[in-house]
């Protein structure tokens, strides 16, 4: 079974939970801390659940989401 990194910018997230909404297992919680921008950013919650969808990555207007599918050798 294929295994997904999500990696967010905290620095670029605002904030707006439209990840969170769009993620079909609820992976993305927002976070207890502020960013460079006074923003409580996304974050990951159980990434080894990720199913690599890219639901989160296409909604976020900021661009702060990527995923990468791991390669294991």
């Amino acid at each position: 079974m294929a295994r997904f990194l999500v990696r967010i910018d905290e620095n670029a997230c605002k904030g707006c939970e439209l990840c969170r909404n769009f993620c079909p297992k609820k992976l993305i919680t927002v976070s207890a801390h502020i960013n460079d921008k006074g923003y409580s950013p996304a974050e990951i919650s159980r990434e080894e659940e990720c199913i690599g969808c890219m639901s989160c990555a296409l909604m976020c207007p900021d661009g702060a989401i990527s995923i990468y599918e791991e390669v294991s050798e």
